[in-house]
């Protein structure tokens, strides 16, 4: 009998957190072959993606970010604002700070998806960490004062921040970890495994399409590796894992989604899905600086609290909407600013054509060597300040039909004009936090915005010029039942025969807290639905 090594059972189209997660765990059945594919690279030619400490390092390394900007964004003074996420195995999970946050009941509650509430999701959460050995960092000196002064404002301390009750809550969030390695999802559920001859990785593949045929059924996945063509048979079921900045696109790419798009850039519609792309949201942010009186004493971001900055929301009353990150700047200062200087100083077709990121980075990184600059920098802290659940829709629409380029992708950071309100309240709660009792040990003056930016229009200006991503893109699939959904509450995309997608574009609405479990979560449980639906 012949033996076809280019067919495979299932076909998974992206080796990030949810990916990972998904074909390691459907290729525990020896009798399935199942490929997946990611255009990074392997994460063992990077090592700092593999250690637990390595996290600023990856950040900073190109090979590991895919580099794209927003469209001009009017709520943001009219910048166009770098929208990176990770690139290689293991995707944003293996570059992140490894926070891991369930998110809270309410989130999930507002998902209002069938079989996708809190206590649905729950068992999966817990069977994840107990693969990942989840846990909190040891607290320092600094944690502790600064504990003490966000309850003196208002907040309570939590120690266990994924039982689903967030409002108000500020305690160590919980990081996937083991001594000095990172559990990312590539680690936990792809690198033990790499051994299985049913389960094949490559990596450095770019996807161009996937392959439907005359009944809008998946039959194939085409791909490009080492300058070659491939074309992947799909037996089974095809699964986009590719987030939510890139899954839509290549949804776009095989012909299905808007139809009005799809012709605009030469791609003949196999299906008019219009919700593809649509319903994209993010947590923006700010950050406060402070420069204090002594070293901070703590290397990583490892305290979360969570609150109801904006009095007059409309959210449910068990909903908090921002999130509060106490930020040392010892921890990664400055390979953070290696990284957004070129992006905010760059135009964008400069960064993507020259050199000259490569040369501003590496002039950030000189001003960085001399020792009194890295004493300063230790005595730096910064408490960041997210919109946990922004009010404000963008889109992810097809730039060309070329599968390298990058889509246009429309964030709409502020298009609503609640989520200004809400920052500044944020950022009013945050100074207080800084003012209190618990933190004078360290005190300081306010760096940024300053003591002068008072107003509600100074710190609008502040907010407008200073807002960044915090890398927390969702929705772009939507899941559901509603007008605009993509997916239904299986995963399968609409209209489309043998396709699911499983990553954070399928989220209906962001939860207020970080998405790396969120991702892993749905990664968890699409290899249940597979299983189910194969019987």
């Amino acid at each position: 009998m012949s033996f076809d090594p280019d067919v495979f059972d299932y076909v998974i189209l992206g080796g990030g957190s949810a990916g990972c997660v998904l074909a390691g765990r459907l290729s525990e059945d020896p009798s399935l072959r199942v490929l997946l594919l990611e255009t990074g690279d392997r994460a063992e030619r990077h090592p700092e993606s593999l250690r637990a400490d390595g996290y600023k390092d990856a950040f900073v390394n190109d090979e590991l970010l895919h580099h794209r900007f927003s469209a001009p964004q009017p709520g943001c003074a009219g910048r166009p604002l770098f929208l990176g996420s990770g690139r290689g195995m293991g995707g944003s999970g293996s570059i992140n700070a490894m926070v891991y946050l369930r998110g809270s009941e309410a989130d999930f509650h507002a998902w209002d998806v069938p079989g996708w509430g809190w206590s649905d999701v729950v068992p999966a959460y817990e069977q994840l960490e107990r693969v990942l050995d989840v846990r909190p960092r040891e607290p320092t000196a600094f944690t502790e004062a600064c504990i003490a002064s966000a309850e003196s404002v208002g907040f309570h301390r939590e120690r266990d921040l994924d039982n689903g009750h967030l409002l108000g809550a500020l305690g160590y969030e919980a990081m996937n970890y083991r001594g000095e390695q990172r559990r990312s999802a590539y680690v936990a559920f792809v690198q033990p495994h790499l051994d299985r001859i049913n389960l094949v990785v490559r990596t450095g593949a770019h996807v161009h399409r996937l392959v439907l045929d005359d009944r809008r059924r998946v039959v194939a996945v085409e791909y490009e590796e080492g300058g070659a063509r491939r074309t992947a048979k799909v037996r089974r079921e095809a699964v986009l894992c590719a987030g939510a900045l890139e899954s839509p696109k290549l949804l776009m790419l095989s012909g299905v989604g808007p139809r009005d798009v799809l012709r605009a850039h030469g791609v003949e519609p196999a299906f008019d899905l219009p919700g593809v792309g649509e319903n994209l949201h993010d947590h923006p942010n700010v950050q406060l600086f402070y420069y204090g009186k002594r070293a901070v004493d703590c290397n990583y971001p490892q305290l979360y609290g969570f609150h109801r900055a904006l009095a007059g929301s409309d959210l449910p009353p068990d909903q908090a909407d921002t999130c509060y990150v106490f930020y040392p700047a010892r921890s990664s200062f400055r390979e953070a600013t290696m990284r957004m200087v070129p992006a905010l100083t760059v135009p964008p077709a400069l960064y993507r054509r020259t050199r000259l990121p490569q040369v501003v980075k590496a002039g950030v990184g000189m001003a960085f060597r001399p020792g009194f600059v890295r004493r300063a920098v230790e005595r730096v802290y910064g408490l960041v300040v997210i919109l946990g659940k922004p009010k404000s829709r963008g889109t992810v629409r097809l730039a060309s039909a070329d599968p390298r380029a990058q889509a246009d992708i429309d964030p709409a950071y502020f298009a609503d004009p609640q989520d200004m309100e809400t920052m500044i309240a944020g950022v009013r709660l945050a100074r207080g936090i800084a003012d209190a009792e618990g933190l004078r040990p360290w005190g300081g003056p306010e760096v940024l915005p300053g003591r002068f930016v008072r107003s509600d229009r100074a710190l609008a200006a502040f907010v407008r010029r200073m807002a960044m991503t915090t890398y927390h893109y969702a929705g772009t699939c939507r899941m559901g039942q509603v007008a605009g959904s993509v997916v239904d509450a299986q995963l399968r995309v609409r209209g489309v025969e043998n396709l699911r997608v499983a990553d954070a574009s399928i989220i209906p609405e962001v939860p207020v807290s970080a998405l790396n479990a969120p991702s892993m979560m749905i990664g968890w449980r699409a290899a249940d639905l597979l299983r189910a639906a194969a019987g």
